[in-house]
């Protein structure tokens, strides 16, 4: 017996040598490789400093330009050290800044709806509609916000993707995706540019600040505060309606000029052009972007029979005496908002007075 346990013990110290021996070995190989491969790198550094010296590096690092036959602008400089900063703003502050804005943006929304609630309207509705947006309008309205808000969407996955989508698909799938927000966004953007356009021509009249919506911004709307409820007095757009059309076309023509820049790079743009304008681009669409939720927010949560106008082109009566008291009293007696009006019978009827006439 004492013989058979002398012969494993024997058996197990010789499994165990044989064992450290091996891990000994691998890591006396895994060190050498990488002296090896430290050695190498300091190899080429040596070879690429006494090739060209240390003072060339010295001076690429410096942002001097050397020689070249392209006749493009700042292909001398073979290191743009300045875009170092752009880099950090753009990682270090502006896209951090942004995903906080936007997260606020809606954490702000959703403590608005449980605490202020939506604002309903004082009254029951009458039935009788008001027409307030045309079949143009509509149209104008819907591509625009399909437009942007795809856009958005494609900027947003190309800046912040790697944090919440990169890690959790495949990376062949993740490839795809960025692949397609990039096309998508460089595409689509020159749209958003032209739909700005006809959003300005068709609605700027409708816009223009006055005193009356002062008055509704003094009031907060009637949305909030000791004024909750009292429905300022509004034209055909109010305060905050205006607000948000500005906000657009300001901020939309930064996003259209940059986005222009950055999508062609092919007129003399230098390196500090295009590190610019995508901080530009970037900034102006978070602002537009935070702006839009609380815009979305009041549409389809915060205002009662506020999306109808948009949907259908009509809102009914009570709606209409309530917040846009002053277009109301404008266009409630003309004939397109009586009851029993029929636009096509309307229609007939212009066209043989204007046969009679002819």
């Amino acid at each position: 017996m004492t013989k058979r346990i002398q012969h494993w013990f024997a058996m197990l110290v010789t499994a165990l040598t044989l064992t450290l021996s091996v891990s000994a070995f691998a890591s006396n190989e895994n060190d050498a490789n990488t002296n090896t491969e430290r050695l190498g790198e300091s190899v080429v550094k040596s070879e690429m400093a006494g090739f060209a010296g240390a003072d060339y590096w010295r001076a690429v690092k410096d942002g001097q330009q050397g020689y070249t036959t392209s006749p493009s602008p700042e292909h001398g400089v073979l290191i743009s050290v300045p875009g170092q900063t752009w880099y950090i703003l753009k990682e270090k502050w502006m896209s951090p800044l942004g995903a906080l804005a936007i997260f606020g943006s809606l954490a702000m929304v959703g403590l608005a709806y449980v605490v202020v609630g939506p604002l309903k309207l004082s009254k029951p509705k009458t039935g009788r509609k008001i027409k307030r947006w045309s079949r143009l309008d509509r149209a104008l309205h819907w591509s625009m916000a399909f437009t942007f808000l795809t856009l958005a969407f494609s900027g947003l996955t190309l800046v912040y993707g790697k944090h919440f989508i990169k890690p959790v698909v495949p990376t062949e799938v993740w490839g795809w995706i960025i692949y397609a927000a990039k096309q998508y966004h460089n595409y689509i953007g020159p749209i958003f540019g032209i739909l700005l356009i006809a959003v300005l021509v068709k609605w700027w009249r409708k816009s223009l600040f006055t005193m009356v919506d002062m008055k509704w911004f003094m009031k907060m709307g009637g949305m909030v505060g000791k004024h909750k409820g009292t429905h300022p007095s509004a034209g055909f757009s109010n305060g905050g309606e205006k607000a948000i059309f500005w906000l657009l076309i300001f901020f939309g023509i930064f996003i259209t000029i940059s986005g222009f820049i950055l999508d062609f790079p092919i007129f003399g743009q230098t390196r500090r052009d295009m590190e610019l304008s995508n901080l530009l681009h970037m900034f102006s669409a978070l602002i537009l972007i935070c702006g839009f939720i609380f815009h979305i927010y009041i549409g389809l949560f915060g205002m009662e029979a506020a999306l109808d106008g948009m949907i259908t082109g009509e809102v009914d009566e009570t709606w209409a005496k309530e917040h846009h008291d002053l277009w109301y009293n404008e266009v409630k007696d003309l004939p397109e908002n009586q009851p029993g009006y029929d636009a096509a019978q309307e229609a007939d009827k212009k066209g043989d007075t204007t046969q009679n006439n002819a």
